[in-house]
């Protein structure tokens, strides 16, 4: 009787150590898998390592254009330009202004043709979404957009692959104003004073109910951190580069 139940409490403990062992061999390969999937997950750029003392200004316009003028105003006082990510609805509503934020010298981007989630359409829609809007800037400019920020922020490899196969690069964001939420001109502007550090890319929206407020105090603070608030394309790196896993974009050595 004893053999027997000394035969049975070793069987029970080779199952259970083969249990264990199964477990721990899957927590191992999901680890594995997990790795190789954040290798090879790519990211769009959220801001760029610089030494260099500037940040850049960018607001997104699907809505309204109203506060447009005034935006340019503002940040041209003090000598400074900005980016302007265009939907392609809005680019086609308004033309003249089109024209005007180019012919300023400030930089526009693609925004996509209808602000939709791109991530839920097939290859040849999501195409479609980025070429339309070029093709409509360009013939209004001379001049098709190189940047591409996704509506909602939503992106996959997929899309980046997408935009990077046609010699453009996809933008996020670092600080996020916030504007969109209605809140005070004070609140937006120390939203992003308190996070602004060199290479920063500043998420705001032409149609924000109190950008336009916000922005000599977010303007000010720029200029006495002795920073610069400049196109895109005097920030972000055409070539020879790297973006980790954060979305920094890093200059090769």
């Amino acid at each position: 009787m004893i053999l027997v139940m000394k035969k049975r409490t070793l069987i029970a403990l080779i199952l259970l150590l083969a249990v264990v062992a199964a477990a721990l061999g899957g927590m191992a390969s999901a680890g594995v898998f997990e790795d190789a999937a954040a290798k090879n997950r790519l990211v769009p750029i959220y801001a760029v390592a610089t030494e260099e003392k500037k940040v850049a200004l960018t607001f997104d316009a699907a809505w309204g254009a109203d506060q447009t003028r005034a935006i340019m105003d503002e940040v041209e006082k003090y000598g400074f330009k900005c980016t302007f990510f265009l939907t392609g609805f809005w680019a086609e509503a308004n033309k003249e202004l089109v024209k005007e934020i180019y012919d300023r010298g400030h930089l526009i981007g693609n925004h996509s043709a209808n602000h939709k989630h791109l991530n839920e359409l097939d290859s040849e829609l999501v195409n479609s979404e980025i070429d339309s809007v070029n093709a409509s800037i360009k013939a209004i400019t001379g001049e098709a957009p190189k940047y591409f920020r996704a509506p909602f922020g939503e992106y996959d490899n997929k899309l980046i692959e997408t935009v990077s196969s046609k010699g453009m690069q996809c933008i996020q964001w670092s600080v996020d104003s916030l504007d969109w939420k209605g809140i005070s001109s004070s609140e937006i502007a120390e939203r992003v004073v308190n996070k602004l550090e060199n290479g920063s890319i500043v998420l705001s929206h032409n149609a924000g109910e109190h950008i336009v407020e916000a922005l000599p105090l977010i303007l000010l603070s720029v200029k006495n951190k002795g920073m610069s608030a400049v196109r895109l394309d005097e920030l972000v790196y055409s070539e020879n580069y790297t973006v980790d896993s954060r979305g920094i974009q890093i200059k090769n050595t």
